[in-house]
């Protein structure tokens, strides 16, 4: 006997789908925010003030500095959505076997 498959519309209603897109953009979008934030703070700080062009190490200014930390920030990032994406595709299988897929 073949199982029913769900509609699309179905799913969109269900609580597990629900709860699976407000946990996605719960993370999602601070995380944006936060890379947008500081992605774009180099520029502007060293554009529009003297703030970064202070020495930090020796003859190394906190701008040097600040864009080193872009890239560890950006591999970060990474390594914690790639951790966090698990979690989403495990709620998307079990979605997707609730539905009949």
């Amino acid at each position: 006997m073949e199982a029913k498959e769900k509609s699309y519309n179905e799913v969109w209603q269900s609580a597990k789908f629900k709860t699976l897109l407000s946990r996605k953009k719960r993370f999602i979008i601070p995380m944006t925010v936060f890379f947008l934030v500081f992605y774009f703070a180099l520029p502007l700080l060293t554009s529009y003030t003297a703030i970064l062009n202070k020495p930090a190490f020796g003859p190394i200014s906190w701008a040097w500095v600040f864009a080193f930390a872009q890239f560890i920030m950006t591999w970060a990032l990474c390594i914690i959505y790639t951790r966090k994406a698990s979690q989403f595709d495990r709620m998307a299988d079990e979605i997707k076997k609730d539905m009949g897929a």
